[in-house]
């Protein structure tokens, strides 16, 4: 069917349109979709700008079902994510970035509001089955990308509840518990069949699986803590960090000090930090090799937790000792009563590193009843003992694929190098995909090498400076450790976080090109082109003037030479 063309002004037979000039011409424009830096920093895999488009426009089915292509947990990662997003998107540059992980949790909260169903169809009977290991967000993510692939997918967990550490480790100040097993309840109901308290190296083998299975994915997460001592010392009464903070969420109590010392810089030394202080240790303290999160700061020197739980937890009365490390524990018996502190620096390793070195001279005593470390987990072996081969972590391609295993995929905490939650919901995404690929005898897919579209390509004289709005923040009187911390922002403000988009890379149908080319050699559709956006070059009369690329303020439009 043929796409019906306007152009700028009527023409009567006999008039200039009889005489083309495209041959003039030395170049031409060109559309060119670019990825806009917020699509190309998610490690979910959210396309950020084409679903703030619909939001925009106030679309906010469609804008869920945009983002729900690649992430099936928007309401979780709306509130838990880093959202790197944001630090990546060039309207930061400009005045301030989109909230983004705002919009994002208004969509997933909307979407359970309206009781939306994921578009999303059960597989035939007949579709093969793959074996899902872990029910955390790679897990989760890997078995829903599989069923709207047309697979079967079989999502074994050790625990009773879908979540993994979601549901056991995050505090409910951070994930409402209504609203991370009202999303995974949904998630569990497009056909994926889950099979709960079946644990690995327990209740089945991994043999048993790759005899059952023609692939498995293997997300059973980071659930052995790092061995820790000072000087080969360790304190009779030893507790870890992640052990107590599932204690917490499990039960709603906690043991408590006088004060205490949290060694290490992670979400979980915040989360804990931040419990100890709603519980009633009056001193609490986090030391950490990184520093503080600010401007200027190289981002392998800044502690791993999310910035704004770090400024939440100082809020709150949590003291950080940045830059440092724990010399020796000073002992009373077996019990603590101080740690020696000594200042840390990150200095080049030579390899886009940095290595961790003490400064003699600089030790300092702290006064403290218990420390806890809190440097991270590594991966239970029952089970993997063939693969781990006595290492921490399993490796994977970008795609997930182990290593010299060609039916074997992972993802999340388990790869070691990804340990957020929208790192793990990508693995998931992409390893279920290069899964259907391993079925369907094609090549995984490869690793992407597009560049984003910088500031510097875009027409700012096209955008007016706007503040980004503020979502409300729970007063530090009225923190409990239960109540959501942080809320939501209105309608309005979503709607307008989509105006303040700058759609870099993307035609935002803003018709410049056609109404200000001299040669009305731009023509609109009225239904999409194939490139997607609704204008048309006529070269027949285009003489590459680059008027049409200067004034796109989207990128959209560059100039190529003439062949």
């Amino acid at each position: 069917m043929g796409v019906k063309m306007t152009r700028g002004a009527y023409a009567l037979p006999g008039t200039s349109l009889e005489y083309k000039t495209g041959t003039w011409r030395i170049q031409r424009p060109v559309h060119r979709h670019a990825p806009a830096p917020c699509h190309h920093a998610c490690p979910a895999g959210e396309d950020a700008q084409q679903y703030l488009a619909l939001v925009e426009d106030e679309h906010y089915r469609e804008a869920w079902e945009n983002l729900v292509a690649a992430n099936p947990l928007p309401a979780v990662t709306g509130r838990v994510c880093h959202h790197p997003c944001e630090t990546a998107c060039n309207r930061g540059q400009y005045d301030q970035p989109i909230a983004i992980h705002n919009v994002e949790r208004f969509l997933g909260d909307r979407a359970l509001t309206e009781g939306w169903r994921y578009p999303v169809n059960p597989a035939p009977e007949q579709a093969p089955a793959v074996a899902v290991v872990g029910s955390g967000p790679a897990g989760c993510s890997a078995a829903y990308h599989l069923t709207r692939l047309g697979y079967r997918a079989h999502l074994y967990e050790a625990l009773p509840m879908a979540g993994g550490l979601l549901q056991s480790a995050l505090p409910p100040y951070r994930l409402p518990r209504d609203i991370l097993n009202a999303e995974l309840e949904r998630l569990l109901a497009t056909g994926i069949e889950f099979l709960p308290g079946k644990r690995l190296g327990r209740d089945f083998s991994l043999t048993e699986l790759q005899s059952d299975y023609p692939a498995v994915f293997l997300a059973p997460g980071t659930q052995r803590s790092r061995q820790w001592d000072s000087g080969g010392a360790t304190p009779r009464d030893l507790h870890v960090g992640l052990d107590l903070l599932k204690q917490w969420v499990a039960v709603g109590t906690i043991h408590t000090w006088s004060s205490a010392a949290i060694v290490g810089g992670g979400n979980t030394a915040i989360d804990l930090a931040r419990i100890l202080k709603h519980a009633g240790v009056s001193e609490v303290h986090v030391v950490t090799h990184h520093s503080l999160p600010g401007p200027g700061k190289a981002p392998t020197d800044v502690m791993p937790a999310i910035a704004r739980e770090i400024s939440q937890a100082l809020e709150e009365g949590v003291t950080i000792h940045e830059h440092r490390g724990v010399q020796r524990l000073v002992l009373r018996g077996e019990r603590v009563v101080g740690l020696e502190l000594v200042h840390m620096k990150g200095l080049p390793d030579g390899n886009s590193g940095l290595r961790r070195t003490t400064f003699e001279g600089t030790e300092t005593l702290l006064h403290v009843d218990q420390v806890i470390p809190a440097i991270g987990q590594v991966v239970d072996p029952a089970g993997l003992e063939m693969l781990l081969d006595h290492k921490p972590f399993l490796t994977a391609d970008y795609n997930g694929r182990v290593a010299e295993h060609p039916d074997l995929f992972t993802g999340g905490d388990t790869r070691g190098d990804h340990g957020t939650v929208s790192e793990a919901i990508g693995d998931g995404r992409r390893a279920a995909e290069a899964i259907a690929c391993l079925l369907q005898q094609l090549d995984a897919p490869a690793t992407p090498s597009e560049q984003p579209i910088s500031l510097s390509q875009l027409n700012l004289n096209y955008y007016e400076h706007a503040p980004r709005p503020e979502a409300p923040v729970l007063p530090v009187s009225e923190r409990t450790g239960s109540a959501e911390v942080e809320g939501g922002l209105e309608r309005q403000q979503v709607q307008a976080e989509g105006h303040r988009c700058l759609s870099c890379g993307n035609c935002l149908s803003c018709d410049n090109c056609w109404t200000l080319c001299p040669d009305v050699a731009v023509l609109k559709s009225v239904a999409e082109a194939a490139d997607g956006s609704h204008y048309v070059f006529d070269y027949g009369y285009c003489k590459g003037c680059g008027l049409c690329a200067r004034e796109c303020p989207s990128g959209y439009i560059i100039m190529q030479a003439e062949q």
